[in-house]
């Protein structure tokens, strides 16, 4: 990271991994700038946007580039899941849940390229083992992660030489994501879950390459994670 406070934009950045993103590019010497649809730690630049609606989204990167006076890295760490068989999943619920965790990840990342091609800056997006892994009672979870996966790996191509490009596949973590579940989807009490900010060190680590330099994928996990590999 560059000493004159590289901005980064970070999705879902209120809460859970994106808040340790935050706290980490803050401690880092950079600027942080949420998109969420609650506001982050108090005295973080954000704009609020249910990510969900990918042209607000686009919107609302436009905004956070105007207001950071250009933009060095983004990190798309927002997320939702409700497992459940794809039967009992409401087509709404379903939806809503890959297009905040892919479509939205594209929309945000689409409307950035411009400012990133400027400062060669980086994009950090954010699957999951089980954008690697599918398991039963998580369709949507997983074709979004799976999306996500393969979205890198073509964004990473197409977008070579000028603005670095990072796939972050991420084991369970310590966050509220999983609070709103069923019992039965909860980790169980014996569950060993990442500390986020182990997985924000990492994301750190790949927007800190210097330009020509890329990480191009990362899994990080707690050492007995059972989702991967």
């Amino acid at each position: 990271m560059t000493q004159a406070g590289p901005a980064i934009l970070v999705t879902g950045g209120s809460s859970g991994l994106g808040a340790a993103v935050v706290t980490a590019v803050t401690k880092s010497g950079g600027r942080p700038f949420v998109i969420d649809r609650q506001a982050p730690a108090d005295g973080v630049p954000w704009v609020e946007c249910d990510l969900a609606d990918t042209r607000a989204a686009e919107a609302a990167t436009r905004q956070v580039i105007e207001d950071a006076g250009g933009l060095h890295g983004v990190v798309t760490a927002a997320g939702l899941d409700v497992p459940g068989r794809l039967e009992d999943v409401p087509g709404d619920v379903w939806e809503r849940i890959v297009a905040v965790d892919l479509f939205a990840t594209a929309a945000v990342i689409r409307a950035a390229v411009p400012a990133l091609r400027q400062t060669h800056g980086t994009v950090v997006t954010v699957a999951s083992t089980l954008g690697v892994k599918a398991v039963s009672d998580a369709t949507a979870y997983c074709a979004a992660k799976f999306g996500v996966v393969g979205f890198t790996r073509a964004l990473a191509a197409e977008l070579a030489g000028d603005v670095g490009v990072t796939l972050i596949v991420p084991g369970g973590m310590r966050t509220k994501f999983f609070d709103d579940r069923d019992a039965q989807y909860k980790p169980g009490p014996d569950a060993v879950l990442n500390d986020p900010a182990n997985v924000a060190a990492t994301i750190m680590f790949a927007l800190s390459q210097p330009a020509g330099c890329a990480v191009r994928e990362m899994v990080v996990c707690a050492e007995t994670e059972t989702s991967y590999p």
